[in-house]
């Protein structure tokens, strides 16, 4: 089959298209999947750049996001039978394949049913940024309905997803952009409020305007150490902020004085880690979101469909950051 290796640690050159053998089923609870797309997330890049979790050698498979169709099955799979669509977060880690190939095996377990209503584009690129904003938004930051929470980069890959997320729980949402069109585009995702941190010269000044001088009761940070530092002072009292990065070094003074609970979302973890419990719990919320996608109530946008040998152009346009949703690989 055709698959893209990452064969050494750098740039977006050491990821090459070459052929390389089928991936055969090994275990009675597999499933073989022809994949149709593999979604492209910054975590990708990153394994590029500094390497792979686990001591196996290079080359490796990249791509933690998948769909694709059932061609097989081992003798003990109940859940799934050839011909079903399939959508999940697996591999691409540097211990299981990724999906940037044209096939792959995984345990039934870690699959979940395609929502009707996605291509297999759409589907590949949205396990991981619907895991992460679930996370982080419900179990991390405990949202409820009638809070406000501040999503940043509500134009980015998993911003977009936590901002509808966020409206379904019934919360009020600011967000963060960097265009006039960014906010058209957070808007029609049920963003109630935007703030251009371009024009506006940062965003914790607007955010406490917005909210009376209290601040949000969560802030989810997708960016960085210098965002992390600046929503502190946009979160409320006794508020959360929760970041899918590290923070960084910096003065928790503030932080403190407000109590503020402080969380991390890295969803690769139960994956990483083996912890099963997790990990079926993230199909539930695969489950939970395919059902919110078939009603109409949770979309995924795709910024660019690339082809398969076009891997290293899409990790360059991942790298250069700004994309508005989701970069797929299609097969």
């Amino acid at each position: 089959m055709k698959a893209i290796l990452m064969t050494a640690v750098g740039g977006p050159e050491v990821l090459s298209l070459q052929e390389i053998a089928e991936p055969q089923i090994t275990s009675p609870t597999e499933i073989k999947v022809k994949l149709h797309a593999a979604g492209v997330n910054p975590i990708d890049t990153k394994v590029r750049r500094r390497g792979v979790f686990f001591p196996n050698p290079l080359p490796a498979v990249l791509g933690c996001d998948g769909a694709g169709e059932v061609v097989a099955v081992g003798s003990a799979v109940d859940r799934f039978k050839p011909g079903d669509k399939v959508w999940f977060c697996h591999g691409g880690l540097g211990r299981e394949q990724g999906n940037y190939a044209e096939y792959t095996v995984l345990d039934q377990r870690w699959a979940a049913p395609m929502p009707v209503a996605l291509s297999y584009a759409e589907a590949a690129a949205a396990p991981l940024v619907l895991i992460t904003a679930w996370g982080a938004l419900f179990d991390r930051g405990g949202l409820e309905a009638g809070q406000t929470v501040l999503v940043h980069a509500g134009a980015g890959g998993v911003g977009h997803v936590a901002i509808q997320l966020a409206k379904l729980k019934g919360a009020r949402v600011i967000t963060t952009i960097s265009s006039a069109q960014k906010a058209e585009f957070a808007k029609a995702l049920g963003a109630d409020h935007t703030v251009d941190y371009k024009t506006e010269g940062g965003f914790a000044e607007a955010v406490n305007r917005l909210t009376d001088g209290k601040g949000c009761d969560l802030v989810f940070d997708t960016v960085g150490p210098s965002v992390f530092e600046e929503s502190i002072p946009a979160t409320a009292h006794f508020g959360r902020l929760v970041t899918i990065l590290e923070p960084g070094a910096l003065n928790w003074g503030e932080a403190r004085i407000r109590n503020l609970l402080i969380g991390f979302e890295l969803m690769l973890t139960p994956m990483l880690r083996d912890l099963h419990t997790a990990r079926d719990k993230q199909i539930a919320m695969l489950n939970q979101c395919a059902e919110w996608v078939d009603q109409g109530r949770l979309k995924i946008h795709l910024s660019h469909r690339m082809a398969l040998e076009d891997a290293a152009q899409a990790h360059e346009l991942i790298e250069a950051g700004h994309t508005q949703g989701k970069i797929v690989l299609t097969m």
